[in-house]
C-alpha cells in the first residue's frame, strides 16, 4: 500500500521538475524528498523520473501516468481528512429530527432551525412530524436523533429529555359558540362536548384534559376522539365542540376559531427537547444544546412547571 507522503513529495517534484524548489515548498530536506522519491519508486518497481546530470528533471512514461492519480488520491486523502474532522466537531453530518405540531405552531422549532442552519450550514437537518410515543421509541431505536415532544414520566435508558417551551392552555371554540363572545370559567366547560386531540396517548392531553376536569369538578365529555391539533380545530370551529389546545393553536388558520383563557386553570403545556444519550452524533449535541439555549434566551421556560408530566428518566 502506498504512503501519502512519498506521494506528496512525487507530486511536487513533478510539478516543479525540480528537487530545490521542491523541498522548499514541502518544507524538507532535499536529501529527504531524494528518500521518499527512491523509496516510492522501489515500492511500484518502476522509475518515475528522468534523472540528468544537473538539475535537468524529466517524467518517466510511468510517472507521467502516476501524476494525475497521485493528485487525485491525494485530493481524496484531504477531503477525508477534512470532512472526519469537522464531522467530528459537529460541523459536517446529518441529524434526524422528529416533532409534534405544536413545536411548529409556537415557533419555536422554527427558531431553532434558523439558529442551527446559521450556525452549521454544513450539517443537513431531515424533519419528520410524528406523535410522541412514536419519536420516543425511534430515538430509543436510532431511527431518531432528537425529537420535539410533549414530555413524559418516564423514557427509556437510552433517553433523557428537558422542557424548552411553556404556553397556557385555552379553549377553542367555532366563532358562533356561546362562549367564543364571554370569559370563560373553568366551571362552564362542565356543559360542553370536547374533542380530544391525540386520543390515543395514556398521557400529554388526556392529563390535562382529566386535570381541567378535575379542577371545575366535571367529567368531561369527550364528543370526537381525532389523532391530532389540526383536525380537531377544523371540527371545532365547525361547532363539533370544544377543544382543550396550547395557545399556539391560534396559528392554524381559520377564520372561524375562537381561542379563548380559562379563568380558574392555569396549566401550562409544556414541550421538551429529547435526544439519545448513547452514541449521539457531535452535530446532534450541538443541535440539543442550541433548542436548550434558545428556549432560555426566549425566556420560554421560566415560569414553576405546573403539568403533571416529568421529565425524569426511568428508575
Amino acid at each position: 500500500m502506498l504512503d501519502s507522503r512519498p506521494l506528496r513529495c512525487f507530486v511536487a517534484v513533478a510539478r516543479e521538475l525540480h528537487f530545490g524548489r521542491a523541498a522548499d515548498q514541502l518544507e524538507i530536506a532535499q536529501s529527504a524528498l531524494s528518500r521518499q522519491l527512491l523509496e516510492l519508486e522501489r515500492k511500484l518497481g518502476v522509475r518515475l523520473l528522468n534523472r540528468g546530470r544537473r538539475s535537468s528533471i524529466s517524467l518517466t512514461h510511468a510517472g507521467a501516468a502516476l501524476l494525475p492519480e497521485a493528485e487525485l488520491a491525494l485530493r481524496q486523502l484531504d477531503r477525508a481528512e477534512f470532512v472526519t474532522k469537522r464531522t467530528a466537531r459537529g460541523e459536517m453530518g446529518s441529524i434526524d429530527v422528529g416533532y409534534v405540531l405544536s413545536a411548529a405552531l409556537s415557533g419555536l422549532l422554527p427558531q431553532v432551525l434558523t439558529a442551527f442552519r446559521s450556525a452549521h450550514p454544513s450539517v443537513e437537518v431531515r424533519l419528520t412530524s410524528m406523535e410522541t410515543p412514536r419519536q420516543i421509541e425511534a430515538l430509543r431505536s436510532g431511527a431518531l436523533d432528537v425529537g420535539f415532544i410533549r414530555p413524559r414520566a418516564n423514557y427509556p435508558d437510552s433517553v433523557e429529555a428537558s422542557i424548552v417551551h411553556r404556553e397556557p392552555l385555552v379553549v377553542a371554540v367555532g366563532n358562533e359558540h356561546p362562549l367564543a363572545t364571554q370569559d370563560v370559567d373553568v366551571r362552564a366547560l362542565a356543559r360542553e362536548s370536547f374533542i380530544a386531540p391525540q386520543f390515543d396517548e395514556a398521557s400529554g392531553f388526556v392529563e390535562y384534559l382529566a386535570a381541567l376536569g378535575a379542577r371545575g369538578g366535571f367529567e368531561p365529555r369527550l364528543a370526537h376522539r381525532v389523532r391530532d391539533f389540526i383536525t380537531a380545530a377544523m371540527l371545532a370551529s365547525a361547532g363539533y365542540g370544544v377543544v382543550l389546545a396550547p395557545k399556539s393553536i391560534a396559528a392554524i388558520q381559520s377564520g372561524n376559531l375562537v381561542c379563548k383563557p380559562i379563568r380558574g386553570y392555569d396549566t401550562m403545556a409544556e414541550l421538551a427537547v429529547a435526544y439519545r444519550t448513547a452514541a449521539a452524533s457531535p452535530a446532534a449535541r450541538l443541535f440539543v444544546n442550541l433548542a436548550k439555549a434558545t428556549a432560555t434566551a426566549v425566556g420560554s421556560v421560566k415560569r414553576p412547571r405546573r403539568s403533571t408530566a416529568r421529565t425524569r428518566k426511568r428508575a
